[in-house]
């Protein structure tokens, strides 16, 4: 089996303090990199900083926390700024964070409707916020010349649509043209970009009990049969998928194994398409 080896690289995963972003950020110690943890929850990014260095760090690598809104660009700026003071350099950006609301285009009955608020805070983050990181992080990787990878964390539903998930879903279909295009105009500096596109998951911060009712309403079913459809029905494996699958599909992606990979997002998804 061969092992991935990431030492001597340090970069950033937004949204690394729970879910997809935690088990990102865990593969990533252990393959030997260091990580800056760029979340807006500091409870719980302290908490997973600590876990990790105790569980994953080493001499040669380890995690830091940085309480940071990627919406705001301020926010964005401070988190750069303390991840040069404390490694470096930056080798890698993984655009994780982002927040799901399921909202419906027009609810009859009014109760889950897209709102401007509603609108404009999926954007901020997911798309606003993936870009300005990008931005300032690619600044950086100019300054030093360094040939690093930048990896965005885009969804199945971003290609495919989904009903419920209108905003969401247009969201990560910005992250597939970023990429693309990113991709063209980086490639040049040795710079790779990539996506990822998970499918449907075991439980994470964004698969949550008001998540799967909202989306459940917003389809006209029950929780029960929201969940039966994930397995029995789209997914042709039959199962969600693990946070770790995602994981390590991005650690390789990192790695010097996949130094020819740019300009195209993979999919995770069990096989899962609107077929």
């Amino acid at each position: 089996m061969v092992k991935i080896d990431l030492r001597g690289k340090a970069g950033i995963v937004t949204g690394g303090a729970a879910g997809i972003g935690r088990a990102i950020t865990s593969k990533i110690l252990e393959a030997g990199a260091c990580v800056v943890i760029a979340d807006i929850n500091e409870k719980q990014g302290l908490k997973t900083s600590c876990d990790l260095n105790k569980n994953c760090g080493s001499e040669g690598n380890s995690s830091c926390f940085v309480r940071t809104d990627i919406s705001i660009k301020t926010s964005i700026d401070a988190m750069i700024k303390k991840t040069m003071d404390t490694y470096g350099k930056i080798d890698f950006l993984v655009n994780n964070a982002g927040i799901l609301i399921p909202r419906l285009l027009v609810d009859p009955a009014g109760i889950e409707e897209i709102t401007e608020e509603v609108f404009d805070k999926m954007v901020s983050v997911n798309q606003k916020g993936s870009l300005f990181c990008t931005q300032a992080v690619i600044r950086e990787m100019f300054r030093l010349k360094i040939k690093g990878v930048v990896i965005n964390v885009s969804s199945e539903s971003g290609l495919e649509g989904s009903e419920g998930q209108s905003v969401y879903a247009s969201t990560k279909a910005a992250l597939y043209s970023f990429t693309r295009s990113w991709a063209k105009e980086l490639g040049k500096y040795g710079i790779r970009v990539v996506g990822v596109a998970p499918g449907i998951l075991e439980s994470t911060d964004l698969r949550t009990a008001e998540y799967e009712r909202a989306l459940a309403y917003a389809r006209g079913i029950t929780v029960e049969q929201l969940r039966d459809s994930y397995e029995k029905v789209s997914i042709p494996l039959r199962r969600p998928g693990t946070l770790e699958e995602v994981a390590h599909t991005v650690v390789f992606l990192l790695s010097d194994l996949a130094s020819y990979i740019t300009g195209t997002v993979v999919n995770i998804s069990g096989g899962k398409s609107r077929g």
